[in-house]
């Protein structure tokens, strides 16, 4: 049970019926429903077992936390119950390794697939900029801030703008370099009978991804490119296709401690943006719940 004072905050564990509005960190049952038999299981020490490993689902509300709010991790309140800032920081790492954020997203992918709300038909690509405060792997200087240390966030969304996969690269390479990783980062979507889908039919992109032998590239892969040229009067018509990759962009970064990457480690990073995917398609997909 949670304490009174965590209540009174708000930002607690309240059963069912105790308030109205539920807090965005707190793991709903269908998707801890998902997420619980993905987790590795970890058994304890039979002599000297030591302190009793604090409840996963606890620990996930408290990654939910920093995800949201931008908290760093030792600033976690205790008082929430979710447990230390380095708790939630090791689990987020360890489960990370395993592999249980990329195959949530798979899974969510799936079913969306399975309820007929995913569209590979087209697909979309962009990249945003973010200060890296603490340098690290795959950042780099920013040509947009002075050349301050900044990275990137390459994002490929399909026909309604959900997030098929992600990539981080440094802020001062070109979008066009990201362009085969990031098709190629997209994983297999199952949820029906029959071969999964892995490539869109048609992928668009601004001018940044304006480059003849990468098209030649994209082709190689079957998919064919819609990229505008540079040099060319605005108002191609792109946008009427590229809204949704914008939009993901911006879901992303309602996560605020996807605004500013603070990890050195791009592991670390990879997994908050790769958990951040997988919550907007749980969003999409309870739509037809």
């Amino acid at each position: 049970m949670c304490q009174s004072s965590l209540m009174l905050l708000g930002w607690g564990c309240e059963t069912a019926g105790t308030r109205t509005a539920r807090r965005p960190w707190e793991v709903e049952d269908g998707l801890w429903g998902r997420i619980e038999p993905l987790l590795p299981v970890v058994g304890r020490k039979f002599r000297h077992p030591g302190r009793k490993r604090l409840e996963e689902r606890r620990v996930l509300c408290g990654i939910l936390f920093v995800l949201y709010t931008g908290i760093p991790w030792r600033f976690l309140p205790q008082e929430l119950g979710f447990g230390s800032g380095m708790t939630c920081w090791r689990r987020l790492r360890d489960w990370n390794d395993a592999g249980v954020w990329q195959r949530l997203h798979e899974l969510l992918l799936a079913e969306l697939r399975a309820a007929g709300m995913l569209d590979l038909s087209r697909a979309s690509v962009d990249s945003s900029h973010l200060r890296a405060m603490k340098g690290g792997a795959k950042t780099g200087p920013s040509p947009v801030d002075r050349g301050k240390s900044g990275g990137k966030h390459h994002v490929i969304v399909e026909a309604h703008g959900i997030p098929l996969a992600t990539t981080l690269a440094g802020g001062g390479r070109d979008d066009v370099t990201q362009l085969i990783p990031l098709l190629e980062a997209v994983p297999p979507i199952r949820g029906k009978r029959g071969q999964p889908l892995r490539r869109p039919e048609r992928v668009y992109a601004d001018r940044g991804y304006d480059h003849d032998e990468y098209r030649d590239q994209v082709r190689a892969l079957q998919i064919t490119p819609v990229i505008a040229r540079r040099g060319t009067e605005h108002g191609s018509g792109l946008g009427v296709y590229r809204w949704g990759v914008e939009g993901a962009v911006a879901l992303l970064h309602w996560f605020r401690r996807l605004r500013i990457r603070w990890e050195r480690r791009d592991d670390i990073h990879q997994a908050f943006v790769t958990l951040g995917c997988a919550i907007i398609c749980w969003r999409r997909l309870k739509t037809s719940l």
